[in-house]
């Protein structure tokens, strides 16, 4: 039996290497005759591209840019495909991760410092740029990363306004014609986690805007700057950044990237499973193992878990799903995809407490499977 070990990232708790090494270590201590193969995944969440440049074998380079709050931090910049590709993790130099809990102000954060990363990858002639979204501290719809490349944002007397939230009130115009031109010549696909679109009940402000810090009285400020923005591109080039389906991805990054530079805008997950080589380990598996932090409904919007799991149910494979929580109630959806789901947790217990145990309820759960694997195994025998 050759089992494939493919799960997310578990948020806040155990990377997605981390969760398959859990599930692989319990399986073991179950006694089962098996091997394994550990390839974990990323959907364009937090982790997507550190875990892209390890599976391609790639290199990192580490450079100066300013995080959120405008303070010089260090951050990497992947290359992959002998040098012809960049990748960049936006959380690295844009993430929440960077900032203390009571920092977080999405009218002040800024996306400068992705913005500055993309430059530094210009400047080493790349062809191809791939930018994982998740994990942002922003809600500023891509405009720093656009001052940083050489935009400026203009209010309806030609002036220069300050490329923040909280100062782009009188946004009226922008002004490309200082824009690093090297980023014509370069491919960007952008790996999106969300399929929200820029504006609306739905929309950056008003879904992420309360995530990232952001106070009830912010969202409707932030809307207003995101209509603002759109409004601008429009009267620039045509484009309707608030039709943009994932636009409303990173707090709006992806539709401005999609609107201004063309970039493609492409489901995480479907497109690191075709980067890594997924489809050539699925061939080998019986049995695919899958999980993050929670597997519901919404696992079943473009999530890692529901990616794989969609293609092992299509060589009529297994799929077993842990997870820190599951739906109560039974879900077709669900079902449809997941032989089994289980709740990796062994009693009640509040959030924090259950996070702090990911690894250790990962391998009591996998080393349970393996057992009644076993059992039914013998049995059969």
């Amino acid at each position: 039996m050759h089992i494939l070990i493919a799960p997310n990232a578990f948020k806040h708790s155990l990377t997605a290497n981390e969760a398959a090494d859990a599930i692989q270590e319990g399986l073991k201590r179950s006694g089962l005759n098996f091997t394994s193969e550990c390839f974990p995944i990323a959907d364009g969440g937090d982790g997507t591209g550190r875990l892209l440049v390890e599976k391609c074998q790639g290199v990192w380079h580490e450079y100066d840019v300013y995080d959120p709050l405008g303070r010089l931090i260090k951050a990497p910049l992947g290359m992959i495909d002998q040098g012809k590709t960049a990748v960049i993790e936006m959380a690295d130099a844009s993430g929440i991760r960077l900032l203390h809990p009571d920092e977080r102000a999405p009218l002040r954060a800024s996306s400068y410092g992705t913005g500055e990363l993309i430059g530094y990858a210009l400047a080493r002639g790349v062809k191809n740029i791939i930018i994982g979204l998740g994990g942002s501290a922003t809600v500023d719809g891509g405009i720093g990363i656009l001052s940083a490349l050489g935009a400026k944002f203009l209010d309806t007397h030609g002036n220069s306004l300050i490329a923040l939230p909280e100062k782009l009130g009188a946004l009226h115009s922008i002004d490309l014609s200082e824009i690093d031109r090297r980023i014509a010549d370069c491919r960007i696909s952008v790996l999106c986690d969300v399929d929200n679109l820029l504006l609306g009940p739905n929309g950056a402000a008003a879904v992420f805007g309360p995530q990232k810090g952001a106070r009830p009285e912010d969202v409707p400020v932030l809307n207003t700057v995101l209509k603002k923005l759109s409004d601008s591109v429009f009267r620039l080039n045509g484009q309707r950044m608030d039709e943009i389906v994932y636009g409303g991805a990173a707090g709006g990054v992806a539709a401005s990237l999609k609107a201004v530079f063309n970039a493609e805008l492409l489901n995480g997950a479907e497109h690191f499973l075709k980067l890594t080589g997924f489809f050539e380990s699925l061939k080998k598996a019986d049995i695919l193992i899958t999980g993050e932090g929670s597997l519901d409904e919404q696992t079943l919007q473009g999530k890692g878990p529901f990616a794989v799991a969609k293609y092992a149910r299509e060589k009529d494979l297994p799929v077993i799903g842990f997870a820190g929580k599951v739906p109560l109630t039974n879900s077709p959806g669900m079902d449809k995809y997941f032989n089994v789901l289980l709740a990796i947790g062994n009693q009640p217990a509040d959030l924090d407490s259950a996070m702090k145990f990911t690894a250790s309820n990962l391998i009591r759960t996998a080393k349970a499977v393996g057992s009644l694997i076993n059992m039914m195994k013998t049995k059969s025998l």
